[in-house]
């Protein structure tokens, strides 16, 4: 289910809701966004949650707004703000904040704010932040894909940013603020516009799926193997899929497979009469063992008539 995160909620309590509407046993989201933030959250349900790592570790875009010249002790609009700056006294353009922007696309190194959900000695940082003590925090590499300018008015800055796991778009803030000789800067809003394949067109809000009746929402659930496109998919004949769904390992050394004969392992979907089974490693000898396989009873929900094509 692709949600769309509303202002001021936390991502556990829209985990929390999904679950409740859907009444699913197991769940998860795939990375948390802020109260303050909005947009994307993907919330996997069911066996889906075997796979949420994928989208955990996926790209994602997000529309910022940032406020120049000003400083946050959270880094967005919830701390307290303090003006270092007059951004307009500075005489920003749009080409020089282009220029100086560069230098952040690329691997770069961020430290992780006071306010994250980051352990230090088995509690999260935020709890040391509340009671104003700081603790040491090492530097750490991201990826920012690109970064865009989209708009600038006086000291307020909107840019889009694709950016790899683990960044954090509120300390991305506060150094743009600095490149530009501000002092720093702070988020006003923050909206996640993708996760991986995934875009906002594709999103559902919680009211949407509250007005509708319970054929409606499945209707809305996308298959499981959606977050899974990434790996390239291999059919197995019935022979092959018993053994897989057995545990064994499968030869495969006179078939043809989409694989990247560079690397010692490979993930592949498995599928068997166009259901998907779970995910495979592939060997450099072509072998295919299971990796991550779909439970029985959701064969059988599915398909009742599957499991005993197979077996």
């Amino acid at each position: 289910m692709l949600l769309d995160k509303p202002y001021g909620m936390t991502s556990n309590q829209v985990l929390q809701r999904a679950k409740y509407l859907y009444a699913a046993a197991k769940s998860g989201h795939t990375g948390t966004l802020d109260p303050l933030a909005t947009g994307m959250l993907p919330i996997c349900m069911g066996e889906a949650t075997k796979f949420t790592s994928v989208l955990l570790k996926a790209s994602k875009s997000y529309e910022a707004v940032i406020k120049l010249g000003y400083q946050s002790t959270t880094g967005d609009a919830e701390g307290v703000i303090t003006k270092l700056s007059d951004a307009a006294n500075i005489r920003l353009n749009i080409e020089d904040c282009k220029s100086m922007l560069r230098q952040f696309v690329g691997k770069i190194a961020q430290t992780p704010p006071m306010y994250s959900a980051l352990k230090y000695q088995g509690k999260p940082l935020y709890n040391y932040a509340r009671k104003g003590a700081t603790v040491e925090r090492i530097p750490r590499a991201v990826s920012i894909h690109y970064l865009q300018i989209k708009s600038l008015s006086g000291n307020e800055l909107i840019v889009s940013v694709q950016c790899g796991t683990g960044t954090y778009i509120r300390v991305l803030a506060e150094d743009i603020g600095k490149a530009l000789g501000c002092g720093s800067a702070y988020l006003i809003s923050l909206r996640r516009c993708s996760v991986g394949c995934f875009h906002l067109n594709q999103v559902k809000t919680l009211g949407m799926l509250e007005e509708m009746n319970l054929m409606e929402r499945d209707r809305c659930l996308l298959p499981i193997d959606s977050i899974l496109h990434e790996f390239p998919s291999v059919s197995l004949d019935k022979a092959e899929a018993q053994a897989i769904l057995c545990g064994r390992t499968v030869p495969r050394n006179n078939t043809k497979n989409p694989m990247d004969h560079t690397q010692q392992k490979n993930i592949v979907r498995l599928y068997y009469q166009q259901f998907f089974l779970g995910l495979g490693e592939v060997s450099m000898c072509q072998s295919i063992k299971p990796k991550r396989l779909l439970s029985d009873s959701y064969f059988a929900k599915q398909d009742h008539n599957l499991l005993s094509r197979i077996c």
